[in-house]
C-alpha cells in the first residue's frame, strides 16, 4: 500500500539526517504538557542513531505571528527531549545561517541537534526555495517523519526533499498505511463516524466517504447544520446558514448510508450547569440549544458500529469538553474500542476522548494528525509525502 522509501532502505552509518518530526506539543510555562507527539517520533530516531546517524531535528510548534516569539521556542521540547532519550540534545536559536552550520558540521554519530521553531522564519509557509536549499545543505539525507504536517508544502516539510534522498519515518509509514488502506481496501462494513462543530471543514471527506463506506454516521455541531437544511428549527444551536445548501446535496447523495441522530440532548445555555433535557430530533425550541447526541442515537450508532470490519471516526459527538455533554462521546469510543473492527481515529478531540476514557490500548490505530488525517480521507494527496521517494 505505501510505495514510498524508508528508512529502511538507506544505509546511515556517518550520515547527518535531516528528520521533519512533529514536535507540536502543548507547552505551559516552559514545560511540555503532552508528550505522545514526541513518544510518537522515538521509534524513528533510535533506528536511525543505532544506525550510526547524526541527527538535525525541525518541527513548527504553535503559530508564531510575524517572526520569533519565545513562548513558541523549542528550547523546552530539545530539552524535555534529552529526558526522553537519556542523552544530551543539542539546541540551536536559529532554523539557517552561520550558528546553525556550524552545530550541525560539528555533529558526531549518535548526537542529537534541534533547530528553532521552522515558523519563526518567513520562507517556511511560503515554501521558499532559497529556505529548502540552505536546509538541506545542513545534511545527507532527509527523512519526513511529520505525517500532521503532510498536507502543508511547507520548506521543512515538501521543498527540502527536492534536494535530498527524501524517505519516510516508521511514524509516516504507519499513518499512511492505515489510513491509506481504509480507502482503498476497507474491511466491510466500513463505518465512517464524523463529528465537530462544521460541515465546512468536512464537505470533500463526506463527499469522498458517501462514496466507499457502508455508513456515515454523523454528530456534533455538524448534525445541526443537516436538521436545519432538513426544515427542522433548531433553537439557539450552531448552524452553518452558508452549508445548507451543501447539506441538502450531501443529504440526497447519502441515501440512508448517511445517518443523523434520532434524539438529542438540549440545554438552556451553553455552560456545563445549564438546564438540560433530552428529546426526539423536533424542532428545538427558542433559547435552547442541542450539545450532545441521544440515548437513543447513541444505541442506534452502537449497533451500527459492532458489526463493522473498519470503523474511521473523526470529531466527537457533542460538546464533550463539558462533563454534562460528553455522554454521546464518551459512549461512541467505547462502542469503537469494542468492536473488534480496525479501528483509526483522527482529529484532536476524539483522541483526547479515547485517551481520557482509558480505551485508548484498545484502538487499532491512533492518527497523530488532525488535518493531513481528513485529506487523505478526503482521496487528496499529500504534499509531503508525494515529494518522497518512489519505491520502485
Amino acid at each position: 500500500m505505501f510505495n514510498k522509501k524508508t528508512i529502511r532502505d538507506i544505509d546511515f552509518r556517518g550520515k547527518r539526517v535531516l528528520v521533519r518530526v512533529d514536535f507540536n506539543v502543548p507547552i505551559k510555562e516552559g514545560k511540555v504538557k503532552d508528550d505522545t507527539r514526541i513518544r510518537a517520533a522515538l521509534p524513528t530516531l533510535n533506528y536511525l542513531l543505532d544506525r550510526g546517524a547524526s541527527l538535525i531535528l525541525c518541527s513548527h510548534l504553535g503559530r508564531p505571528k510575524g517572526g520569533p516569539s519565545p513562548e513558541f521556542s523549542m528550547k523546552p521540547v530539545a530539552d524535555y527531549l534529552a529526558g526522553l532519550m537519556g542523552k544530551p540534545v543539542a539546541f540551536v536559536g536559529n532554523l539557517v545561517g552561520p550558528d546553525v552550520t556550524a552545530a550541525a558540521q560539528a555533529l558526531k554519530p549518535g548526537e542529537i541537534l534541534v533547530l528553532e521553531n521552522t515558523r519563526f522564519h518567513p520562507g517556511e509557509t511560503k515554501n521558499d526555495p532559497e529556505l529548502s536549499e540552505q536546509l538541506a545543505r545542513l545534511a545527507d539525507v532527509y527523512v519526513n517523519d511529520a505525517f500532521g504536517s503532510a498536507h502543508r508544502a511547507h520548506a521543512s516539510t515538501e521543498g527540502v526533499a527536492h534536494h535530498l534522498p527524501a524517505v519516510a519515518g516508521f511514524l509516516m509509514e504507519r499513518e499512511i498505511q492505515y489510513l491509506g488502506q481504509a480507502i482503498a481496501e476497507p474491511k466491510r462494513p466500513f463505518v465512517a463516524i464524523l463529528g465537530g462543530a462544521k460541515i465546512s471543514d468536512k464537505i470533500g471527506v463526506i463527499r469522498n466517504l458517501l462514496k466507499i463506506a457502508d455508513h456515515v454516521l454523523i454528530g456534533g455541531g455538524m448534525a445541526n447544520t443537516f436538521f436545519k437544511a432538513q426544515g427542522y428549527p433548531v433553537g439557539d444551536s450552531l448552524v452553518e446558514d452558508e452549508a445548507l445548501d451543501t447539506a441538502r446535496e450531501l443529504l440526497a447523495m447519502g441515501g440512508t448510508r448517511l445517518r443523523l441522530p434520532i434524539d438529542v440532548v438540549i440545554a438552556d445555555r451553553f455552560e456545563n450547569e445549564a438546564e438540560s433535557r433530552v428529546m426526539p430530533m423536533a424542532p428545538v425550541p427558542d433559547g435552547w440549544r442541542i450539545l450532545d447526541i441521544g440515548p437513543e442515537t447513541a444505541a442506534a450508532f452502537r449497533k451500527v458500529i459492532a458489526s463493522a470490519g473498519t470503523v474511521v471516526w473523526n470529531g466527537p459527538m457533542g460538546v464533550f469538553e463539558m462533563p454534562n455533554f460528553a455522554q454521546g462521546t464518551y459512549s461512541i469510543a467505547q462502542a469503537v474500542a469494542s468492536s473488534g473492527a480496525t479501528s483509526i481515529i483522527g482529529g484532536g478531540d476524539s483522541v483526547a476522548a479515547v485517551n481520557q476514557s482509558g480505551l485508548a490500548n484498545k484502538i487499532t490505530h491512533i492518527s497523530t494528525g488532525g488535518g493531513a488525517s481528513l485529506e487523505m480521507l478526503e482521496g487528496l494527496v499529500l504534499p509531503g509525502v508525494a515529494a518522497l521517494l518512489d519505491r520502485n
